[in-house]
């Protein structure tokens, strides 16, 4: 039930397309990163995966779990914060925030349960949360999930999470 409330609110968000994204001409998935650029609500998160050297990581065998915050969730971060995290010079910080977003093993919605910790890339834990059709990860709210890849799962969430001592 909770799995099919999620697709259908999936669906009804307009975001059923993003999952025939992933499909290549041959019919086989294509892997996180590649899905990821063949959608455009997560272009910005392409890019930063590009600037932070992770791509060649994302694409590898995996099995991941990205928790993939959206163009506009990069909006909402402080004026600047963005830019500042793309600078050369803030690698290190800007693969610690990427790398707080990725699980490294696959989880569709249906295996996430409340009160659930998920430990991340980076090593520190995300908490997620379930209200009815609600699924929030840490203070995100999963907005776009079981978007299926050769390699894993992303989820797109509303809000950058922050790992602790970053920004």
């Amino acid at each position: 039930m909770f799995r099919t409330t999620l697709i259908a609110t999936t669906a009804a968000l307009g975001f059923a397309g993003t999952a025939a994204l992933a499909e290549q001409h041959t019919g086989d998935m294509g892997t996180i990163v590649e899905t990821a650029q063949g959608a455009e609500d997560f272009s910005t998160l392409v890019s930063a995966v590009e600037a932070a050297g992770l791509a060649e990581t994302l694409s590898g065998e995996g099995p991941y779990t990205v928790f993939a915050p959206t163009n506009e969730a990069f909006e909402a971060l402080p004026e600047g914060a963005l830019d500042d995290l793309l600078m050369e010079e803030n690698s290190d910080q800007l693969e610690s925030v990427l790398t707080y977003h990725v699980v490294p093993s696959a989880a569709m919605a249906a295996d996430l349960s409340d009160g659930q910790e998920l430990e991340t890339v980076n090593g520190e834990m995300l908490t997620v949360s379930i209200d009815g059709d609600t699924v929030m990860i840490g203070d995100a709210t999963v907005v776009q999930p079981d978007v299926e890849a050769s390699n894993g799962v992303i989820h797109g969430i509303d809000t950058v999470l922050m790992p602790s001592g970053d920004m």
